[in-house]
């Protein structure tokens, strides 16, 4: 008998700079191999991960997009950024990689509540 745990995925970080962002995607496909259903979320700067096309080689890191793009084969689907969180880094949705789901700040405590285990990278 498989016990399902609903996890939610929470990133602040910025694509590149650091392994946070390679991290959180490993730990989606880690979960969702195991059958346990999981969203993302990205705070903050961690919305500039899913910009289209981004040039990584340049500072010698692999780009995220190809992985990102695997996510609907895993049955991850349920990605979310806040609506600040396009507005400050003056984004909208068609640059980005994936298809997203737009929520608001009032949101995110229900968001969190509606998880069983809640991760923070």
């Amino acid at each position: 008998m498989s016990i399902n745990k609903r996890f939610l995925l929470i990133s602040r970080s910025a694509p590149y700079g650091t392994s946070a962002a390679r991290e959180m995607l490993d730990i989606a496909l880690t979960c969702s191999v195991f059958e346990q259903p999981v969203t993302l979320l990205l705070l903050g700067d961690a919305v500039l991960q899913l910009i289209r096309d981004h040039r990584p080689d340049e500072v010698s890191q692999k780009n995220l997009n190809a992985l990102q793009a695997s996510l609907a084969m895993y049955d991850i689907d349920r990605i979310l950024i806040p609506e600040t969180a396009l507005q400050k880094h003056g984004l909208s949705t068609d640059q980005l990689s994936i298809p997203i789901e737009l929520i608001n700040a009032e949101q995110l405590p229900a968001l969190i509540a509606e998880h069983d285990i809640v991760i923070t990278i």
